[in-house]
């Protein structure tokens, strides 16, 4: 009988709100952290967009759908996650084929399609890639073998070599980066990592001469000398280092950056958008950013380690390492460290397929933690 009391009185000081988030399968911790991003990003977006409520609005919808695609996706058992994998990944790897044939064309790229919803298939393959190496990994010894490792290496180059053509150089280092995660967790041998970092450095000349697209070559350039074209090449990286040096320790204020308000700054709801928030918040509140992302990427490695079987383990750390790629290309890229690659910054930059894409992977990642915890009781 005191047992049961016990397990009343405990149930009783959980409170309702915690209750509701374990039926409706919500890490509550991941979910703070995630709605922190979200409302620094409608801050920091509503200055970029030249305070114009109807874009505002327009990311509260996106935001909306992509929250309906991460409670979706927290409540398919990890299981059922297990058994599609193959079929995402097929579906990706065809819908980037139907981009080439018949793609739609913007910005001098061929990304999109457009079936009454214009979307980026690119964007699948940030989870059906990690989806299939984990699939393939999770009834196998581990560490895999030379031919294992090999086979793994090719379901990776097909959605990279695709996606690179469009051309889309950001979102395939994203997915080479997703799909090289799973194997490293997968514990592969220090001879092997040796072994693809010479290869990576050994493939440079021939990326460089046959791979890469003039402009491509100019970001690279530009990045070791921005000064060599301010009002070309350079201007990008020029005028986002003014505005976040200009930001100094507290900022000028939400509303109050120059470059960003008077449109100096190119790219600033995209792209740039850490630049705007350097500015107007000051080093204080770019750390902050960075402090609310490492603290959603630590709680989702977190579940990665707690994880009870390799799927969901190397999906789970895929998918937390490939966020933090994410956040480390942008803010690189905006502070002048990287060459500008168009990736954006998480869960922070306007945009739609991206965000749904994001928010599906944080509700894979509940969906792990949360049927964990049913298991195990």
């Amino acid at each position: 009988m005191n047992t049961v009391f016990t397990d009343d009185r405990r149930s009783a000081g959980i409170g309702a709100g915690t209750i509701m988030l374990r039926g409706l399968h919500i890490d509550g911790a991941l979910l703070t952290g995630i709605l922190a991003i979200l409302a620094v990003g409608l801050a920091g977006l509503y200055s970029a967009v030249g305070q114009n409520p109807a874009l505002l609005l327009g990311q509260g919808v996106r935001i909306a759908v992509a929250l309906g695609a991460m409670l979706v996706m927290a409540q398919v058992e990890p299981v059922f996650l297990r058994r599609a994998a193959p079929w995402v990944y097929g579906l990706g790897t065809i819908l980037l084929i139907l981009v080439i044939v018949t793609g739609d064309v913007g910005k001098g790229a061929q990304r999109w399609l457009d079936i009454g919803i214009r979307f980026q298939p690119s964007e699948i393959m940030k989870l059906g890639l990690p989806l299939m190496l984990a699939w393939m990994l999770h009834n196998r010894p581990l560490p895999p073998s030379f031919g294992l490792i090999v086979l793994t290496l090719l379901l990776i180059m097909v959605p990279v070599g695709l996606i690179a053509i469009q051309p889309d150089l950001g979102t395939a280092i994203l997915i080479v980066l997703s799909g090289a995660t799973v194997i490293f967790l997968a514990g592969i041998g220090a001879r092997y990592i040796i072994g693809a970092v010479t290869i990576g450095l050994g493939s440079v000349p021939v990326l460089w001469y046959f791979v890469m697209r003039d402009y491509q070559k100019s970001r690279v350039l530009t990045l070791l000398n921005p000064d060599s074209d301010p009002l070309g090449a350079g201007y990008h990286i020029i005028q986002s280092k003014i505005a976040i040096g200009s930001g100094g320790l507290f900022g000028k204020g939400w509303l109050n950056g120059s470059q960003g308000q008077l449109e100096f700054l190119p790219e600033r709801s995209t792209d740039f958008i850490f630049a705007v928030v350097g500015e107007e918040f000051g080093l204080l509140g770019a750390m902050t950013i960075l402090l609310i992302y490492l603290f959603i990427v630590g709680r989702g490695l977190y579940i990665a380690a707690m994880a009870q079987d390799t799927f969901s383990r190397l999906l789970a750390g895929s998918i937390s390492l490939t966020f933090f790629f994410y956040v480390f290309v942008n803010t690189a890229m905006v502070t002048g460290l990287l060459p500008v690659v168009g990736v954006p910054l998480p869960l922070v930059s306007a945009g739609g397929t991206s965000m749904v894409t994001l928010l599906a992977g944080f509700g894979i990642l509940m969906s792990i933690q949360t049927h964990r915890k049913l298991l195990a009781r």
